[in-house]
Parts: C-alpha cells; sequence; structure tokens
C-alpha cells in the first residue's frame, strides 16, 4: 500500500505494546471526530449555499418540479450521513480500546501506583 493513501498520525504509530495502541485509539478517535464534525459543518454551509444560489423558478413549481430547499436538503442528508457515521467510527474506536484492555488485561504490565504528596498547610503563616 501506498504511504501516499495513508494518514500519518496513524501510520506511524509503531505496534510497539499497549501505549501504542492506547494511543493509536487517541488519535483515531480525535481524526474521526474532527471528519465528522467538519462534515456536519460542510452540510449546514453547503445548504445554505445550494439555497441561495438556485432559486427555484415559480413556474417549475407549478409543474410539479421539486423546490430548491427539497433537492438541497436531499443532496446534504448524505453529507450528515456521512457526518454521523464518522461519530460512529469515534465511538468504535473507544470500543476498541476498551475490548483490547478486556482480552489483554492479564499479559498488559501493571500500572506503578502514584505516589501521592503530602502537603501541609501552615495556619499560622500570616504573609
Amino acid at each position: 500500500m501506498s504511504t501516499r493513501n495513508r494518514i500519518p498520525e496513524l501510520s506511524n504509530i509503531p505496534w510497539a505494546g499497549p501505549k501504542s495502541i492506547t494511543e493509536y485509539a487517541k488519535i483515531g478517535r480525535a481524526l474521526t471526530r474532527d471528519l465528522g464534525e467538519e462534515f456536519n459543518m460542510g452540510s449546514d454551509e453547503l445548504y445554505a449555499v445550494l439555497v441561495r444560489s438556485y432559486k427555484g423558478h415559480s413556474v417549475l413549481a407549478l409543474f410539479g418540479a421539486p423546490d430548491v430547499r427539497m433537492r438541497a436538503r436531499r443532496t446534504v442528508k448524505r453529507l450528515k450521513r456521512a457526518a454521523e457515521l464518522q461519530r460512529g467510527a469515534a465511538v468504535e474506536l473507544v470500543k476498541f480500546h476498551a475490548q483490547f484492555r478486556k482480552e489483554f488485561v492479564d499479559v498488559l504490565p501493571q500500572a506503578k501506583p502514584e505516589k501521592q504528596r503530602k502537603v501541609e498547610f501552615n495556619w499560622e503563616d500570616d504573609d
């Protein structure tokens, strides 16, 4: 497969362990969410452009020709659907990561417990 057609943010992550799988899922989720939001905003903008630029002719409406607004809605519906599918892809990436952790929990390295810093407050300090 040509590297020109791949997404470098994902293809440059080596499959080297649990951290790389987590990174892959996080970056993939961010990309699909961004792409879905772009499709959604693009569909709203396109609808406005189509309705504003291509006014329907009133005589055509008398003969049953579809209104420009209805045609524009049908057209941008596909872009909205693409946005919805991208949001679904983001959800699946979260599920992918959860499934990985569930299936391979016994071979994952144990996380080191974080040391809690002890913070003492000086009640007599009047600065």
